[in-house]
């Protein structure tokens, strides 16, 4: 099962790195899959430790892909580290091991804490929405202008029915890089 959340790192300086990420879990064992180059891998290297964050504030996931990774965070109770002070529950995870790939290396990893912090009380919609344009956004180097405009189209709609302040704020940061990017598209 993937699921999307968000992972915090450090590197050996102490500078914590918030980044979305779809991991692989299977019970208490995590696979992390981030895309070269990568600041997380990078960091995950160094130290070999790093949080998963589980977090219904959609604009943590839009906020990292758009410049805006100053969130609060808390102080690690097991490894080195911080969690989003946000977060519903974090887990804590030890390193077994990395195997190097060209594009995506794969990060084992296995949970040696894990606490819920508050109740989840589900997506809506426009959270979803924000997820998967977020996600879009993450690749828009890596696909067809066409297939973005239509997912998007796709997405909006659960956006113009369900969203909360938050998830339009959100949603209007990923609108303005996809802007950026398809003006960039277009001159080119």
């Amino acid at each position: 099962m993937i699921q999307e959340v968000i992972v915090t790192t450090l590197n050996r300086q102490g500078v914590p790195h918030i980044a979305p990420m779809g991991i692989h879990a299977h019970e208490d064992k995590f696979v992390i899959r981030p895309f070269k180059p990568c600041t997380t891998l990078d960091n995950i290297a160094e130290t070999h430790t790093a949080i998963i964050n589980y977090c219904d504030d959609v604009r943590i996931f839009a906020g990292c892909l758009t410049g805006r990774r100053n969130w609060p965070l808390k102080e690690a109770e097991k490894t080195t580290g911080h969690y989003l002070e946000c977060a519903l529950a974090h887990c804590e995870l030890e390193i077994e091991k990395i195997e190097d790939d060209d594009i995506r290396p794969m990060i084992f990893c296995k949970s040696i804490y894990e606490v819920t912090h508050k109740p989840f009380k589900g997506f809506n919609r426009a959270q979803f929405a924000v997820i998967e344009a977020a996600i879009l956004v993450s690749r828009l180097h890596m696909l067809p202008w066409k297939k973005i405009e239509e997912e998007l189209a796709y997405l909006r709609i659960g956006m113009e029915k369900t969203a909360g302040e938050r998830e339009k704020e959100a949603w209007q940061w990923l609108m303005e890089v996809v802007e950026d990017f398809k003006q960039g598209v277009i001159q080119a």
